[in-house]
């Protein structure tokens, strides 16, 4: 079930304020989204014993504060170095408070990255599609950030060694796996009649069958990526998890990343991503601050 939000139409930057609390429950949903293969979900901490369900929530809820900031800096600005530094800058300050809300663990890092620029490019005005704000926070990617720092994360490190898109490569290319990948599977699995859970994990899945994900390659290598694309192909080829065979299939998927120490981390963040985009392209909201 898709839950109400509150709209703060009547305050001054209501729209900031709508997009800040998207973005919350985009993770949250995420994070609730059960059985999810390895990763946290309702039953337990998958292969991360430094999270649980709990400190994700607390992760989400203590980024609400980097959002809503992400979310003003962006509101009717064109793209240009200058708020592409002024976000980056935004994000790196919001990382203690999600340490601190978790005990130290990075539960929510690469989403800070890809909803804050998806925030962004709703923030900056109106947009008809998906496709037309994942082009926007690519365009905003596009210039450089002098203040990037000089030790790479996990992430960027795999993708280097792996040769491999990466956090900034989905970025640069308007995040095709959450806009062209899970946002359609979604809808389709919706008009389809499946549940919000099928019809979410089925576009989890979909994303897995495809991606090149850098949390798998940080924890796995070649191997791990491959099992899980596999596996998640395996899933969607029964018929999705809807499906007695497919559902079996996601319980396979999940035993065998349990083993491999991998979970698909970059894959989740574009399934929350994907959330929020349906939702902010739905949603009744406050009117841009531009058109108050």
């Amino acid at each position: 079930m898709l839950n109400p939000l509150p709209l703060r139409a009547r305050q001054p930057d209501g729209q900031a304020e709508h997009l800040a609390d998207l973005a919350v429950w985009a993770l949250v949903e995420e994070a609730e989204l059960t059985p999810k293969p390895a990763l946290v979900d309702g039953r337990g901490n998958g292969v991360h014993p430094d999270l649980s369900l709990v400190a994700m929530r607390r992760s989400a809820d203590a980024l609400r504060p980097t959002f809503l900031a992400m979310a003003r800096a962006a509101t009717g600005q064109p793209a240009s170095r200058t708020l592409r530094e002024e976000l980056a800058a935004i994000g790196r300050a919001g990382e203690p408070a999600m340490m601190a809300a978790t005990g130290g663990s990075n539960a929510h890092r690469g989403a800070i990255w890809a909803l804050g620029l998806l925030i962004a490019g709703v923030a900056q005005g109106p947009a008809a599609s998906a496709e037309e704000i994942g082009m926007r926070a690519a365009r905003i990617v596009e210039f450089p950030d002098r203040f990037i720092p000089a030790a790479p994360s996990h992430g960027q490190s795999a993708a280097a060694r792996f040769g491999v898109p990466g956090a900034r490569g989905e970025a640069k290319a308007g995040f095709p796996h959450a806009v062209r990948v899970a946002l359609p599977v979604l809808r389709q699995a919706r008009a389809a009649g499946l549940s919000e859970t099928h019809a979410r994990l089925d576009a989890l899945m979909a994303v897995v069958a495809v991606m090149d994900d850098t949390c798998l390659l940080h924890r796995g290598g070649l191997p791990a990526l491959h099992a899980a694309q596999a596996g998640a192909g395996d899933v969607l080829a029964a018929g999705g998890s809807a499906t007695t065979a497919g559902w079996a299939a996601l319980g396979a998927l999940h035993d065998m990343l349990m083993a491999l120490n991998a979970s698909p981390g970059g894959a989740a963040d574009m399934l929350a991503a994907a959330l929020f985009l349906d939702r902010a392209l739905t949603d009744a909201a406050p009117a841009f601050d531009g058109d108050q």
